[in-house]
């Protein structure tokens, strides 16, 4: 969550939305972001609906495994990063930019 908190100006300028999501309370989110000064939302997923939804659930564990994705504005999943490379987001701010300048070359 830092590295994307250190690299929030990156996105937005990308206009891109970042979101956390966590099978942690609500509570327990708000505390984390306010500890680590985490501007972007953080979302509770405490039924496990996302995280089984995006196929991150481990049944055996009961743990989810971490994940970036990072979806276009029509609802199209452009890139998946599963495991410890989810956590670096320089992969996730490359498909951004890259979304960015197709659709600036697509306006007329």
């Amino acid at each position: 969550m830092t590295a994307y908190q250190a690299d929030i100006a990156k996105f937005e300028a990308t206009d891109t939305q970042v979101i956390g999501i966590s099978m942690d309370s609500f509570a327990s989110n708000d505390r984390y972001g306010k500890d680590l000064g985490v501007t972007f939302p953080l979302l509770s997923d405490w039924q496990r609906t996302t995280t089984k939804d995006y196929g991150l659930f481990n049944e055996k564990s009961g743990y989810g495994t971490r994940g970036t994705f990072v979806i276009d504005k029509e609802g199209i999943i452009q890139r998946v990063e599963i495991g410890n490379t989810a956590i670096d987001p320089s992969g996730a701010y490359e498909s951004c930019n890259i979304l960015d300048h197709k659709k600036a070359a697509t306006k007329p």
